[in-house]
């Protein structure tokens, strides 16, 4: 069974479909840091208040999200590599690199949408585009 690290856009992306996501009913396994639902909450919130998304979607959306079933860490060993691979990569904001650190210490591979976080990647652990997914 693959584990996959996501992001909170891949994670948002997820759950914009009614559907059942096709990898996790093939018995694939999504892991990600504690922020993430922090940060997919801020997301949707930007795009209700743009006018991206009415509210009642956000809301449906943020509901979805809940229920996603997603292994969430946010323990001291992954803190500490977080603030490791920051310190490495020459981030001035460690909250990227909390998703590489849940991904390289507990995941085969990371699907992210965020270009940065694929770059910083290299070398670290495969990368996967999101149609993995959902195919």
């Amino acid at each position: 069974m693959t584990r996959y690290a996501i992001d909170a856009a891949v994670a948002l992306r997820l759950v914009g479909s009614a559907e059942p996501v096709p990898a996790l009913v093939a018995g694939a396994s999504l892991v990600g840091p504690a922020v993430l639902r922090s940060d997919a909450l801020r997301f949707l919130y930007a795009d209700v208040r743009a006018g991206d998304l009415d509210e009642r979607e956000g809301r449906r959306r943020l509901e979805r999200l809940a229920g996603l079933r997603i292994r969430l860490l946010g323990d001291r060993v992954s803190r500490a590599t977080a603030w490791r691979l920051a310190v490495e990569l020459g981030w001035d904001d460690p909250g990227p690199a909390e998703y590489l650190a849940v991904a390289t210490l507990q995941a085969d591979v990371l699907v992210t949408l965020d270009p940065l976080l694929e770059r910083a990647a290299a070398g670290r652990i495969p990368t996967a585009p999101i149609d993995v997914l959902l195919n």
